[in-house]
């Protein structure tokens, strides 16, 4: 009877450990929009974020000149951002991916038509992934993917999306985001996402009355967040991430306390098995807050190595005890 009480207690160790690791996530931050942030290989080297997109390539399609605008960290017209590359390198050498956003609140950006999106991504694949350009933005390092924080037009989105997509390999993989507002669905990116292609959706909880927190109320967050992920589907299995500002004067409403995300929010959208973690923006206000680091233990939950240790040290008990 002792005997098979050990092997209980290793076996319920065991599932509580796959249960934390099942619902484990990971943040997300957007950087490129404020010259008070920290450098881009510094934000990956701080071990608090997974992801980053660069922000943001605010002009192109319907034949105009893209324009990367990285609000003075660099200037791509005298080929200041090359040197971006080696910060890139740092990320991903650190398992941190890099992806170029499109979009943003401001720009001219459109795509036109169906061949519109195929010269797009032909632009972005030669000057930001795996093609050759001699007039690369970032240098020659290759990122890992691509952002649609669209917020302006509806149409052909799915047509640039497609084709992005049919870039990617098993080695060497192109990953997409998209950043939709929390109403369902999504005004300018609801066609793209219907096509199940986006690797990770960051819901943006924010700036939106009718799907964020507020006044200690996390009811129209969590009823957002039901719809969308029994409503849309990612190519990873735990794509979706709740987006929220990191700081009160990082969006005009949707801010959320650490404290309040921790008790009042995560618990809830853990559950889902589409649960990826927390996006955040941004990494200047980050860092007015240090919002990341309050969270990072509960958003990420993954079982430590003590905690390995401690299975195989029941497992070891259990069975020499028999």
């Amino acid at each position: 009877m002792k005997t098979h009480g050990m092997r209980g207690a290793a076996i319920a160790l065991i599932v509580a450990l796959l249960w934390n690791g099942a619902s484990a996530g990971s943040i997300s931050v957007y950087w490129g929009q404020s010259t008070g942030e920290a450098t881009l290989a510094k934000t990956c080297t701080s071990g608090n974020f997974k992801y980053v997109m660069i922000s943001f390539l605010t002009t192109f399609g319907n034949g105009q000149t893209p324009v990367l605008n990285l609000a003075g960290h660099c200037n791509p017209a005298t080929g200041s951002c090359k040197s971006l590359s080696a910060d890139i390198k740092t990320c991903q050498s650190r398992g941190v991916k890099v992806f170029l956003s499109l979009g943003g609140g401001t720009g001219s950006y459109s795509v036109a038509s169906p061949d519109d999106a195929r010269k797009a991504a032909d632009y972005l694949w030669n000057n930001y992934l795996g093609g050759s350009s001699p007039s690369r933005p970032l240098g020659p390092a290759v990122l890992n993917g691509i952002d649609f924080d669209i917020e302006a037009t509806t149409k052909n989105w799915e047509h640039l999306v497609r084709a992005l997509k049919a870039r990617s390999t098993p080695s060497k993989k192109v990953y997409l985001s998209a950043a939709p507002q929390c109403p369902f669905p999504d005004a300018h990116l609801g066609e793209a996402l219907k096509t199940g292609l986006f690797d990770y959706v960051w819901i943006q909880f924010y700036n939106n009355p009718s799907c964020q927190y507020a006044n200690g109320d996390a009811s129209k967050l969590l009823n957002s967040w039901k719809k969308w992920t029994s409503s849309v589907r990612t190519a990873e299995p735990r794509g979706f991430f709740v987006g929220l500002p990191a700081a009160p004067g990082a969006a005009g409403s949707g801010f959320i306390p650490p404290n309040i995300l921790i008790s009042k929010v995560l618990p809830t959208v853990k559950k889902s098995p589409q649960y990826g973690g927390v996006m955040l923006w941004s990494k200047f206000w980050d860092e007015k807050t240090n919002y990341s680091s309050a969270i990072k233990r509960s958003v990420v939950s993954n079982p430590s190595m003590d905690d390995l240790d401690d299975v195989g040290e029941v497992l070891t008990f259990a069975y020499l005890a028999e």
